[in-house]
């Protein structure tokens, strides 16, 4: 591996929740719209749904664009899931307040999962999920969170990285960010099998 011409990543998402979080490991990337059209299987696990949306994301960039290698292109996909029920996007308020209502009390996972697809034809997945218990929510402590929040484009309507936090009472997983919606821990590590540590892909000059 040429350690000197580091590979262009390429998120494959226009998401300014996963740009923030991407630009933890400072190093430097692009955008693009992976132009995939999401969609549920019968009887399909949150684990699938996940992983085959970041592979289906990760592939049309692949396939839809004319890259110079070397390039790494970067797929995610989070499902947040309490047991069969599954908590999208709720994209209303009327929405949202039923999807906490539901949570209220009750633990909430979310299951999220890379694919990172090189020049080369490689290709790496991997799913972590992270779980929150969320206390028992009145009410009005609901639509104040709404009000103030807005978590409308937020998979289970909280964005915990903000005022989101004041809702929950307990968690468990590995990295945070896997709630957020990009597993960092999981994606240094991919990186890593396909020969990239985070210190080579740093621009030294930035």
């Amino acid at each position: 591996m040429d350690q000197t011409n580091p590979p262009k990543i390429i998120l494959a998402s226009t998401s300014h929740y996963r740009k923030a979080l991407l630009d933890k490991f400072k190093i430097p990337f692009v955008q693009l719209d992976p132009e995939y059209k999401e969609y549920d299987q019968p009887g399909e696990s949150p684990l699938h749904k996940a992983s085959r949306s970041a592979l289906g994301k990760a592939q049309s960039i692949v396939s839809g664009h004319e890259i110079d290698p070397p390039f790494v292109v970067i797929g995610s996909d989070q499902v947040a899931h309490m047991g069969e029920q599954r908590f999208g996007k709720p994209g209303s308020v009327v929405a949202a307040r039923k999807q906490l209502a539901a949570s209220s009390g009750n633990w909430v996972s979310f299951t999220s999962a890379i694919c990172l697809i090189d020049d080369r034809g490689r290709i790496k997945q991997a799913v972590e999920s992270y779980r929150i218990r969320f206390r028992p929510l009145l009410a009005a402590e609901i639509d104040t969170y709404l009000d103030i929040d807005r978590p409308f484009d937020c998979a289970g309507s909280i964005k915990a990285e903000s005022l989101g936090i004041t809702l929950l009472q307990d968690c468990r997983g590995r990295d945070i960010n896997t709630l957020y919606g990009l597993p960092l821990m999981l994606l240094q590590e991919a990186l890593s099998q396909l020969g990239w540590q985070l210190s080579a892909l740093r621009n030294p000059h930035s």
